[in-house]
């Protein structure tokens, strides 16, 4: 993806398709939108999934929680889109076995007979067929399970991915098609021609630059900010958008040693709780906090990490303190304001909807990053109709993403922090190898290359020093601390490679040691 190259496409004749947003959803919708043949811009504010999509509890699941709640239409819709995923991006989504143990006699036949409805759901695209297990396997499966009392436990089946990642593959896919795609280009208001939305007004954030940019419809696709930019179409918008919080952790991986994660089945709140091996680490989480105004930025509360330690150590026999927390984030899920206002976020539905203005805006609200695919179509199918373009089919369920490889690839890339690369990790390999100190770890604890650094500002459109420590690799979330320390040379790195001074590099070290601090513990 070359950046100047794209900010040289933008004014001129107009676009069939303007995206709002550079989260998985309108990242989804650009891949749909460019790949049915329509000429397809996307704009983001900030940098590709910088908010929800990259904080995500990686799992491209059905929602057990969900069949709980006797949703069976969305689990339904979520298992077909997780198995279409698994086809789709092989190197960033792959199987991961849960284990929910059991304590009581009775928890068998509950979590038995609704894991295997679970299954049934997902019909041929199911991963693997849910189980009983004794004991000592459960114990064998994960180690650290607190053992006083345990019966054995009730294995299950989904799926983990890299979301950051994921977000990322599906911007260079768009890409690869032939769509325009720019991070950090702030839309600031909308066009109107005879009261109909004929295009955006929007600033390069880099250089200030304002653009008016045609289009034949414009798609809001902005997750926990849809609501303003409902406000710039008609100030007078009531608020469609109730955020919620999700905070996780990260430790250690001698918190769950072994390659299955845990399903807490019982929590404070009634929510499910997740403690999950994630490169090499382990990710716990998540939270539900209502929070009034959306963040790109938003910050763990102390009583939220509470919570989460607190029901962890009540299935680990090795409990985690503050102390042990390498990292910790927060994301904010964009729910769907409830007619009942009283109604806990928890229970708020994670169905998606695609709303219309009488000026023409499309607006896609609600979903989660399982069903991205499915939402896109939808949101297509009716931007298409607002604008008046050719009918054409949809093609994603059978699209291969970007980087993508089959599984049973003899030369399967063994490398964990190369494969999120796919069919070109061996291309960053060679990079790596050609010198110049390329190969230079960047932290000994972290798992990344220097050459990563200059390979993400080159191909993969990172701007700043966050770009590449929080997303473009995830070292933000595996050790705070560390990529901290790592900051000066990724700012040196990306200085040379983008032409900027010293001033830059400092104050881009700056930025991110402040932004760090709040992803650790006070």
């Amino acid at each position: 993806m070359n950046r100047s190259e794209m900010l040289s496409r933008l004014e001129g004749e107009p676009w069939d398709v303007v995206v709002i947003g550079g989260g998985a959803t309108g990242l989804g919708i650009a891949v749909d939108a460019q790949t049915r043949g329509y000429r397809t811009l996307l704009l983001e504010q900030a940098d590709f999934a910088q908010a929800t999509s990259s904080r995500s509890t990686k799992l491209v699941h059905g929602g057990i929680r969900y069949l709980q709640q006797g949703n069976v239409a969305l689990v339904l819709e979520a298992l077909r889109e997780r198995g279409l995923l698994c086809r789709n991006a092989p190197h960033l989504v792959r199987d991961l076995a849960f284990v929910v143990p059991r304590y009581r006699w009775w928890e068998g036949p509950f979590y038995g007979i609704g894991l295997r409805l679970y299954d049934v759901l997902a019909g041929k695209l199911n991963i693997a067929r849910s189980r009983r297990l004794g004991r000592d396997e459960t114990i064998e499966r994960i180690p650290n399970v607190k053992q006083e009392n345990l019966l054995g436990g009730t294995m299950y089946h989904d799926a983990q991915f890299d979301d950051a990642r994921l977000a990322l593959a599906l911007a260079l896919t768009a890409v690869d098609h032939g769509a325009t795609v720019l991070n950090y280009m702030r839309v600031t208001g909308l066009t109107k021609e005879n009261g109909q939305i004929s295009g955006v007004r929007a600033a390069e954030v880099e250089s200030g630059i304002e653009h008016t940019i045609r289009g034949r419809v414009i798609v809001n696709a902005t997750g926990v900010f849809t609501d303003k930019v409902r406000q710039y179409d008609n100030p007078e918008a009531q608020k469609l958008v109730k955020p919620s919080q999700g905070v996780h952790i990260v430790l250690d991986r001698s918190f769950q040693p072994s390659d299955t994660a845990i399903m807490v089945p019982q929590t404070d709140d009634g929510r499910v709780l997740f403690v999950i091996p994630w490169y090499d680490r382990v990710l716990v989480g998540t939270t539900d906090t209502p929070v009034d105004e959306p963040s790109l930025e938003p910050r763990p509360l102390d009583e939220e990490v509470g919570f989460i330690l607190r029901n962890a150590a009540r299935y680990l026999h090795h409990d985690p303190t503050k102390k042990d927390v390498l990292s910790m984030f927060a994301g904010l899920r964009p729910l769907v304001q409830p007619q009942d206002a009283s109604a806990e976020s928890k229970s708020i539905s994670r169905e998606h909807s695609v709303l219309i203005s009488e000026s023409g805006l499309v607006t896609i609200i609600g979903g989660k990053w399982t069903t991205y695919r499915k939402m896109a179509q939808d949101t297509v199918n009716d931007a298409v109709a607002v604008a008046g373009l050719p009918e054409r089919p949809c093609v994603t369920e059978e699209l291969h993403l970007h980087g993508w490889v089959s599984r049973e690839d003899p030369n399967k890339i063994d490398d964990l922090h190369l494969q999120m690369y796919g069919s070109h990790a061996d291309a960053v390999q060679v990079f790596l190898d050609e010198g110049h100190g390329r190969d230079s770890l960047l932290h000994q604890r972290l798992p990344y290359r220097a050459g990563q650094v200059i390979w993400a500002a080159r191909r993969e459109m990172a701007r700043t020093v966050e770009d590449v420590l929080s997303r473009r690799t995830r070292s933000l979330l595996l050790d705070a601390r560390a990529a901290v320390e790592a900051a000066p040379k990724v700012a040196e790195l990306l200085a040379a490679e983008l032409g900027h001074d010293d001033q830059w590099r400092e104050a881009q070290v700056h930025e991110f040691t402040e932004l760090a601090k709040h992803y650790l513990p006070s």
